[in-house]
């Protein structure tokens, strides 16, 4: 399961991030990395962006980008 296809308020553990070169260096560096937790908070009215909960902080990622990113729910 992707980040994009998980609802609001699930939670899950990141357990790959996707993406090739500056995007997945990108998203590393946001703090999406393997093994750390994750919850969806909202979801904007078209579906796009999606604002996530990690390490303590809300951060607001485009659902392409969110596509990228495996979860496995908990």
């Amino acid at each position: 399961m992707t980040l994009a296809e998980m609802k609001v308020g699930a939670s899950g553990r990141i357990t790959a991030v996707g993406g090739e070169g500056a995007l997945r260096l990108r998203l590393l560096d946001m703090g999406l990395i393997p093994r750390t937790a994750v919850k969806v908070m909202k979801i904007a009215p078209m579906g796009d962006p999606i604002e996530i909960r990690i390490r303590g902080y809300e951060l607001t990622i485009r659902k392409e980008d969110a596509a990228r990113i495996e979860v496995s729910p908990d």
